[in-house]
């Protein structure tokens, strides 16, 4: 947690008492006594963090998070999904089959025919808006795949509830990533381009006062979009007020609510904002929630509204699951170079998943080596060179993309039609298994409805055991293919042509 006490106070001889200091983020954490809704809640956090605080750790840098900006923008509706609700209450809800069943603005509406060129609500914004929109406004968590329209949700959702008349923040959306900040300010700004609804974001040096991007005016804007940092910075300086904050989103919620990452200042932030307005609405959205974090979400907003895709569906049938046990590590690389490499070419694109960047780098110099035309990205590269690499492979221009978990959430090609799981995934214990970087991670294949295909390398028995729960997890059989064997890899590559 950032210091406290950035505002001076008056000195012993000025005469007047000191005017109240308003509560700050910081304080509000050490106060005793839930707000409303809220009991139990720090007791979860604290049996979650201790945990995973036993669990042996890799070194700090070496493991990446996604980079939550390289989302596509194109709708992909999956009519297979069944996609469950349930409701709070006496409450019920129409599904809305058009943009103008739901209370908009004429502004807002033309923002979304004109400037975003929606025909009509996708799937998860059919049930999830009226659920939003309609009073009293109650929260919501609401899990769906990236792509099915999630974004404009919250974002519409947060611009129906603005008072243009009111210059205050009155919409506030948390995101993990400055990256993710850019884009949902961008998509924000599109959708309200034919509003006088004015929006500013933590990732923006010149909105937050120029070079050094350090804001020294109140912030008299209605939306805000920023990660934890800097808002907690703004309200400790006193630059940020959320008195009248009226609806709180959390974007990629299942990463905000991780009690090994952002859980702790999220649970402080919805503490004090309901302090201020105990009627304040919650919106958590994600592609994912396991069932650790979904019954977290649940204890911390136990009245809302949900939405979810049951998670065998989410396991993406469309994409062939083999598993192949390879008798040490060094087999891994000769599967990569003997059995699929040679096939690659003719199959579309590659991606390679590792967990380390060190592993990415080495693998990428061995197969350059050897003669394989491939490229590789990791989080610590610097931002021009990761798009160059990305960019790269999204022109077709390289065909095998080697890639820690930076690019395992909502990364697009739609050429991409073989994944590797060179390293299975795991959480940064090393050793439980990582259920939705799975499924993130062979998502990008099979896209916009082609096949697709996934391998499992596994050369440990705590490998094997990683993927064995992975399949009972999502109660889906993996085939077995032997390392070997290149008359089974041909076949399967075959089918997946």
């Amino acid at each position: 947690m950032a210091s406290t006490g950035d505002a001076a106070s008056p000195g012993p001889g000025d005469g007047a008492a000191p005017e109240p200091q308003k509560k700050l983020w910081a304080d509000e954490a050490d106060e005793s006594g839930p707000p409303p809704g809220f009991s139990g809640v720090e007791d979860a956090v604290k049996g979650l963090t201790e945990k995973l605080e036993t669990a042996a750790k890799v070194e700090e840098g070496d493991v990446d998070e996604p980079d939550l900006s390289l989302k596509s923008e194109g709708l992909r509706e999956r009519p297979e999904a069944e996609i469950t609700t349930k409701t709070e209450g006496d409450s019920i809800y129409s599904s809305a089959h058009k943009f103008e069943e739901l209370p908009l603005s004429p502004e807002l509406l033309k923002g979304l025919y004109v400037e975003m060129k929606f025909e009509r609500p996708s799937k998860i914004q059919a049930l999830t808006m009226p659920m939003i929109l309609t009073p009293p406004h109650k929260d919501l968590i609401a899990q769906a795949h990236n792509g099915s329209g999630k974004t404009t949700c919250f974002v519409l959702s947060m611009l129906s509830r603005v008072n243009p008349s009111l210059k205050a923040p009155q919409a506030l959306c948390i995101c993990p990533t400055r990256e993710l900040v850019v884009q949902n300010l961008s998509v924000l700004r599109r959708m309200a381009r034919y509003t006088s609804i004015t929006a500013t974001s933590t990732a923006s040096e010149t909105e937050a006062g120029g070079a050094g991007g350090i804001r020294r005016e109140p912030i008299n804007e209605q939306v805000i979009i920023g990660t934890h940092g800097k808002l907690k910075n703004w309200v400790q300086k006193r630059l940020l007020d959320l008195d009248r904050v009226a609806i709180l989103v959390f974007d990629e919620a299942d990463e905000m609510l991780k009690a090994d990452g952002f859980a702790d200042d999220s649970v402080r932030l919805i503490r004090l904002i309901r302090k201020k307005n105990p009627g304040v609405q919650l919106l958590l959205f994600s592609a994912t929630f396991n069932d650790i974090v979904k019954r977290f979400a649940v204890s911390i907003a136990p009245q809302a509204n949900q939405v979810f895709v049951a998670k065998e569906q989410l396991s993406l049938d469309v994409i062939a699951q083999y598993n192949v046990r390879c008798p040490d590590r060094n087999a891994k690389t000769r599967v990569l170079k003997e059995m699929i490499f040679p096939n690659c070419e003719r199959l579309g694109q590659t991606m390679i998943f590792v967990r380390t960047r060190d592993t990415a780098k080495s693998l990428h110099s061995e197969m350059e080596r050897d003669g394989y035309k491939c490229t590789s990205i990791t989080g610590d590269m610097q931002h021009a060179d990761r798009d160059r690499v990305v960019q790269e492979f999204r022109d077709g221009t390289t065909k095998i993309l080697i890639s820690t978990d930076v690019l395992s959430r909502g990364f697009d090609v739609s050429q991409v039609t073989l994944v590797i799981n060179y390293d299975v995934p795991v959480e940064r214990d090393g050793v439980t298994p990582a259920y939705e970087t799975y499924l993130h991670r062979i998502g990008r294949s099979g896209r916009f409805g082609r096949k697709g295909a996934a391998f499992n390398l596994m050369s440990t028995g705590q490998d094997v055991e990683v993927m064995t729960k992975i399949s009972t997890y999502f109660k889906k059989t993996i085939d077995s293919l032997k390392f070997d064997d290149e008359d089974e890899f041909v076949e399967v590559l075959d089918k997946t042509l």
